[in-house]
């Protein structure tokens, strides 16, 4: 179940009270009349079914509470009550199916956002990848592939394209395009480094790669993986599985395929350079694609399932 804080002006708080009434799936609602200090208001607390939770959530911002006052929303990991049980029965489907909308918009405004912890995150999984492919080490490859934050902005691209909200759209791709950008080039740099160390060469780069050459010699089965672990990681977004978004991170080859490319560009290797490149090309497509897809697919089904009696 979620439990929602609200704090209402005065005035409101009567017609919030009844929407809470009205809507099927809460309980435990709680009035504190002029509790609230900043803004000053009431508060109102209740818990509904996550099943219920976006009707409700977006009938209080019809309402304006989000600028007259305060919406919170947090997960409730143990409710022991015998009226919240009765009041998820009582809700239209299942929890694990339902979608918080605002909830993963929020979610993928956060992890969508162009930071200097992004940078560093996203550079440095590059150039553990980096390692991995000179290395021929598969392990490495993996670890990057888990450290990489490439599919917050992802998801956020599929999100803002179901919900039609062009200024996170454009923040994912912005994140993306300049994440990738800076930890190429600075692993390309990285990597010339290495070479004058002596830890890198191109005779390594070049070499029989049993375990990391297929990087660069993408073909559909990297497009079928990335559109089977863009499918998982939003099921997992949006059921709050978040363990699964670790499996699918060591799924694709987004972070390991920039690295090989950055790499081989240093070197001069144009082939692996656009081998390396249209993997992660097909990755990141085939990612936004099935993401996309699989929130429409929801919502659809979702919808029907609201309508029945």
């Amino acid at each position: 179940m979620l439990h929602l804080r609200l704090i209402t002006p005065a005035g409101q708080t009567e017609e919030v009270v009844r929407l809470i009434e009205r809507t099927v799936g809460t309980t435990h609602l709680v009035v504190l009349p002029g509790t609230a200090r900043d803004p000053v208001g009431d508060l109102v607390l209740c818990d509904v079914a996550r099943e219920a939770g976006d009707e409700l959530i977006a009938a209080l911002r019809r309402l304006g509470l989000e600028d007259t006052g305060s919406i919170a929303v947090e997960d409730i990991g143990l409710s022991l009550s015998r009226r919240a049980e009765e009041a998820e029965r009582e809700a239209p489907g299942e929890g694990a199916d339902a979608v918080l909308w605002e909830g993963l918009i929020e979610a993928t405004h956060e992890e969508s956002t162009l930071s200097v912890t992004y940078l560093a995150f996203i550079t440095l999984a590059t150039m553990i990848a980096a390692c991995g492919v000179v290395l021929d080490n598969a392990i490495l490859i993996v670890g990057a592939m888990a450290v990489g934050p490439e599919f917050g902005p992802l998801a956020g691209i599929s999100a803002a394209l179901v919900r039609r909200r062009p200024r996170l759209a454009w923040r994912s791709v912005l994140a993306l395009l300049v994440g990738f950008a800076v930890a190429m080039a600075l692993t390309s740099a990285f990597s010339l480094l290495m070479d004058a160390t002596g830890l890198f060469s191109k005779d390594q780069l070049e070499g029989a790669r049993p375990n990391t050459g297929f990087i660069y010699a993408p073909d559909w089965f990297s497009f079928v993986v990335a559109v089977l672990a863009g499918i998982a990681g939003i099921l997992s977004l949006t059921s709050a599985k978040s363990g699964a978004l670790v499996g699918v991170a060591i799924s694709v080859t987004t972070v390991p395929a920039a690295a090989n490319a950055a790499v081989a560009l240093a070197y001069g290797d144009t082939s692996q350079t656009s081998g390396s490149s249209v993997q992660l090309l097909l990755n990141l497509l085939g990612i936004v694609l099935a993401g996309t897809v699989t929130l429409l697919t929801q919502k659809y089904f979702w919808e029907r399932r609201r309508q029945r009696p």
